[in-house]
């Protein structure tokens, strides 16, 4: 499992960033905001999802893990595919996206190229309550000494099975009560709340 790869743009497509990292050029498709985030400059960090089937290898980059998370959840959303998730990941910011899914807006969902009224409410269904505006982001809320902190107990949680979502959420309650907390004494205190 790749978690991101740094190193030089050596051609940058709207769609599509070819990086080189110690001599080897990885393809990575990517969304508009990505494109947007990263153009103009000689290197970047982007963080990867891998799409690993018998016939293809490919990956998915994200200037923001916050994105990459959304792309993550759009896909586990039955008849969402990885290029749909890009495409609604192209038309709408991170924030937008987290907006209109907590507000049940189908017809701005409908917008997206690919999108039927179908997708669109199921996506709604089935991320309204893993998704709250600004949660997905909220580690960047934390206080900042502990942001490190906050992202390594989140990450922990995540891996444990909680959704991102309720795993910041958590964290953050308990950073601003306790901010001297270490890293295993916040997964401790998270894991009693949840």
């Amino acid at each position: 499992m790749i978690e991101y790869i740094k190193g030089d743009i050596v051609e940058l497509y709207p769609a599509q960033l070819i990086i080189e990292c110690y001599g080897i050029a990885y393809v990575v498709n990517i969304s508009l905001s990505t494109h947007a985030l990263i153009t103009g400059k000689e290197s970047c960090k982007i963080y990867i999802y891998e799409i690993i089937r018998e016939d293809t290898h490919d990956l998915f980059g994200f200037a923001e893990k916050r994105e990459r998370e959304l792309f993550t959840l759009l896909i586990s959303v039955s008849g969402v595919g990885a290029q749909t998730a890009r495409m609604i990941l192209s038309s709408f910011s991170a924030g937008e996206l987290e907006s209109l899914i907590a507000s049940g807006d189908v017809s701005a969902l409908q917008s997206v190229k690919g999108i039927g009224g179908k997708t669109a409410q199921r996506i709604i269904v089935d991320l309204k309550d893993k998704i709250t505006p600004g949660i997905l982001s909220a580690t960047k809320n934390v206080l900042k000494n502990d942001s490190k902190i906050g992202e390594e107990a989140v990450a922990a949680l995540v891996m444990l099975g909680f959704t991102p979502a309720i795993s910041r959420k958590a964290v953050n309650s308990i950073l601003k009560l306790t901010p001297e907390l270490t890293v295993e004494q916040v997964i401790k205190a998270a894991l009693k709340m949840l």
